[in-house]
């Protein structure tokens, strides 16, 4: 029998528990999902707008992984230089798999940038999906203008959320402090800014037809933006990836673009007045140089103008201007974070490893593994962590026979507690859950988000057996 640690209970965590109970040439195995936070799913619960329901639905297939007979979570448990290390939690388990995410939002790197009222569009997410390390005073809402810079989905969420009514989200599990704040928001123009064109965006078609869709907000498109956009290709679009061409799709900077998205675009350019309440701007060719300020605070972003260089990239064109913004959202991507005691490539943002097998010294290390953000990058959709944790469970299970001669004590949950850590298991969790369907039902609403660590400790507390202690 072998005792897996999985650190990590988002998706890629949760795949990496599933494969490993449910392959049938290692028998018995168990499986403990450690979190630091008391809830899990992570982003799924924390990192996914709360008006996206179907894609939050996903936490019932994570759920029904978690509820397995041999699969146990172990919620409020930290894994680093302030928590267990892993040296000590290679000692309870026979093979510890780390899938930690990436953590960290990637930095502009200009003047301006530490200003009042700049933040991560992390941050501002944490703080709508009730994270309990968001700063409990959320955000400054009573600006009319608002630079979302970065034109992939977490952009899209946030302008969206921004732009949306703040009774859209009265139905959702949005904390209260957070949906008061939305309903009081003086924004009325959201700048969602770009390097480059509509044609290398990063936002997929459904989430951009979200925003043609509300029914508070306008969307608009500069003409000229989408005009500057065909010098990547010298091909018209709906020509670009046509089947059965000569030459091979990459070789067209186009040609791994979705179409759909231009044709989206393309058809708010030059859009008449809505009269609606808030307008969502679309912006392209426009690369932050500088956030300006007044008294400490932002006040506007500067851009330089950009052009196609002819080669798949962008050029500065020397020719800048303003947008006026009292609060300013990065979401320029994400980075790994190092956690104390386990290797981590400072380029690449992530740990080294082979096939998933975690590398010290260019050497794989018994019994240490990697899944997710963490192991390949920020990159593809929830879906593709499943294909990474199947290929580091693979790895895992070829190591099993010299894995199970590795001697540990007893059960790691009461060597957890011995060691002053007070996990949350599945109970408590339960009983957070329970907490937050009474809460909504107080406010008048469906279940809310607890949003603070004490809020959901207590609860978790409250649960009968071992998770309550």
């Amino acid at each position: 029998m072998l005792r897996i640690a999985v650190v990590g209970s988002g998706p890629s965590g949760v795949y990496t528990a599933q494969a490993l109970v449910q392959q049938p040439l290692v028998p018995g195995i168990l499986v403990d999902v450690l979190d630091r936070l008391p809830a899990p799913y992570g982003l799924v619960r924390y990192g996914v707008a709360p008006d996206h329901e179907k894609i939050k639905s996903l936490q019932n297939t994570l759920r029904s992984v978690l509820e397995h007979d041999r699969v146990r979570f172990l919620g409020n448990v930290e894994i680093g230089a302030h928590g267990l290390t892993p040296q000590r939690l290679l000692g309870l388990y026979h093979a510890v798999v780390y899938c930690v995410g990436a953590a960290r939002d990637r930095r502009l790197g200009i003047p301006g940038e530490e200003l009042a009222g700049s933040h991560s569009a992390t941050d501002f997410v944490s703080w709508y999906s009730a994270h309990p390390d968001a700063a409990p005073a959320g955000f400054g809402l009573g600006t009319r203008s608002v630079v979302v810079i970065g034109v992939g989905n977490v952009a899209v969420d946030v302008a969206r959320v921004l732009a949306r009514g703040a009774e859209d989200f009265r139905p959702t599990d949005v904390p209260h402090p957070a949906l008061g704040a939305l309903a009081g928001s003086a924004v009325r123009d959201v700048h969602m800014v770009g390097r480059r064109g509509p044609s290398q965006a990063k936002f997929t078609t459904k989430e951009l037809r979200e925003l043609g869709a509300l029914p508070s907000a306008e969307v608009r498109v500069e003409p000229a933006d989408l005009a500057l956009d065909q010098a990547y290709a010298p091909v018209p679009v709906t020509d670009a990836v046509r089947p059965g061409r000569a030459s091979a799709p990459s070789a067209h900077p186009l040609a791994a673009v979705n179409r759909r998205n231009i044709e989206v675009v393309r058809g708010w350019a030059g859009t008449p007045d809505q009269g609606r309440a808030r307008r969502i701007h679309l912006r392209f060719f426009l690369r932050p140089v500088e956030l300006l300020g007044t008294g400490g605070r932002v006040r506007a972003v500067r851009f330089e103008r950009t052009a196609p260089d002819g080669s798949g990239g962008v050029r500065g064109t020397g020719s800048y201007e303003e947008i006026e913004a009292g609060l300013v959202l990065r979401a320029v991507g994400y980075r790994g974070v190092p956690l104390a005691g386990l290797p981590f490539d400072e380029t690449s943002g992530t740990v080294p490893h082979l096939a998933g097998r975690v590398l010290r010294d260019a050497v794989a290390s018994p019994g240490e593994y990697v899944a997710g953000w963490i192991k390949r990058g920020p990159t593809g959709v929830i879906g593709t962590n499943r294909a990474c944790a199947k290929e580091t469970v693979v790895s895992l299970l070829a190591d099993a026979p010299r894995l199970a001669g590795r001697r540990i004590a007893g059960d790691p949950a009461d060597a957890l507690r011995a060691a002053g850590h007070r996990p949350v298991e599945w109970p408590g969790w339960l009983a957070i859950e329970d907490a937050e369907a009474a809460l909504g039902a107080a406010l008048g609403r469906r279940s809310v988000k607890i949003p603070d660590w004490e809020g959901l400790l207590s609860a978790a507390r409250g649960a009968d057996g071992p998770s309550g202690t």
